[in-house]
């Protein structure tokens, strides 16, 4: 079901004097990462490296992509000083860990323990790939992680293989399994559907995740890929994700609230154990779905974004960005921080990165950045 983007008109602003910088928001606007539509992001994603051990076809070309030098990614200290400013006076409530793939860093597990030592109630999630997870789960449960969120498209070692041009369908599963053991749950899996490749898979991942325990989540493949091989034609809708896990279970919404999350849930019941509603069947689990473009959710966004180096994006689809990591290497306090990243929130596109629904929107320009170099 679409959510309607009945929100207020924005204000007038003045352009930003400067490139890079975005222009002041007014002085009465709303406290915290406020926007000109009434939303306040309080869920931040965070970017520890561009770099990916994986070459997903939805994702980056094979070749992979010119990773960012070293001196231009966050460091440790800097990542800890950022979430601290974001926390303590802009009132984010939640921090996901993002890539890239955080694995690769191998300074992971320390940048944990500062976060959890500054924070020690905030929750603290981090989405991987899984490759390498396994030799790692304790120590980051014991660091301070709260839960993980793994991607899992496929169980078939050739389709696995074929979607991530990479044999590593065994380290992520192990991974899975090692971070539902170390205590990081719930644990969420990821899987993008692509048509004609894992889209026949879906029934069978969803009947493989229930019977862990796991949380499975489907997401529609969104214009984020290097290539900018993209097409809605192509794409594996939520309507369609729907009608082929209906055919093993039914779906019926989910009673718990929304509350500005991306995916939309549903109970799962096996169809054949009760009537055609699922009425008197035995509650499976739940499934999400992660509906960005044909129902977004843009209306309840929450989230603001940093990038490996340190740029703020308030969108994902977002064309603009403004640095936050070279006003802090250039010695600003963190009050000029924090209005800076007010700022950039404050002029957050409506949706998609326009100020109007629609990646089917003949103005709609993908990113030059795909998802691995933003992070989600």
């Amino acid at each position: 079901m679409s959510v309607q983007l009945g929100m207020p008109q924005p204000r007038e602003e003045t352009a930003p004097a400067l490139p890079g910088v975005p222009a002041r928001r007014p002085a009465d606007a709303p406290a915290g990462l406020a926007d000109r539509y009434g939303r306040r992001a309080t869920d931040m994603r965070l970017s520890l490296t561009d770099k990916c051990n994986l070459r997903c076809t939805y994702c980056m070309p094979a070749e992979g992509l010119e990773w960012l030098a070293k001196q231009a990614v966050m460091s440790a200290a800097e990542i800890v000083r950022i979430v601290k400013v974001g926390v303590e006076q802009l009132g984010v409530r939640e921090l996901r860990l993002t890539g890239g793939e955080p694995l690769v860093r191998h300074d992971l597990v320390d940048i944990i323990a500062a976060l959890r030592a500054n924070h020690p109630d905030l929750p603290i999630s981090m989405t991987t790939n899984g490759v390498g997870l396994a030799r790692k789960a304790a120590a980051l449960k014991d660091a301070g992680l709260t839960r993980i969120n793994v991607s899992l498209d496929s169980l078939h070692e050739e389709t696995f293989t074929k979607l991530t041009r990479r044999p590593f369908l065994g380290q992520v599963l192990a991974g899975v399994d090692a971070a539902w053991a170390a205590g990081l749950g719930p644990v969420k899996l990821n899987a993008v559907l692509m048509r004609g490749i894992n889209d026949a898979e879906s029934p069978q991942l969803l009947a493989w995740a229930l019977e862990r325990g796991y949380e499975l989540r489907f997401i529609e493949q969104m214009p984020l890929d290097a290539d900018h091989g993209w097409t809605r034609r192509n794409m594996i809708t939520a309507a369609e994700i729907r009608a082929l896990l209906s055919r093993d279970y039914v779906l019926t919404p989910d009673p718990r609230a929304r509350d500005g999350a991306p995916a939309e849930r549903f109970e799962v019941r096996r169809r054949q154990d009760g009537p055609a509603d699922g009425a008197g069947s035995p509650l499976l689990g739940t499934v999400g779905i992660i509906a960005s473009v044909t129902e977004p959710f843009c209306a309840d966004c929450r989230r603001t974004r940093i990038t490996a180096e340190g740029k703020i994006m308030s969108c994902l689809f977002s064309r603009e960005e403004f640095d936050l990591l070279g006003l802090l290497r250039t010695g600003a306090g963190d009050d000029e921080l924090a209005q800076r990243w007010q700022d950039a929130m404050w002029i957050k596109p409506k949706a998609h990165g326009m100020d109007h629904v629609g990646l089917d929107a003949p103005d709609f320009v993908q990113p030059d950045r795909s998802m691995s170099a933003i992070g989600g």
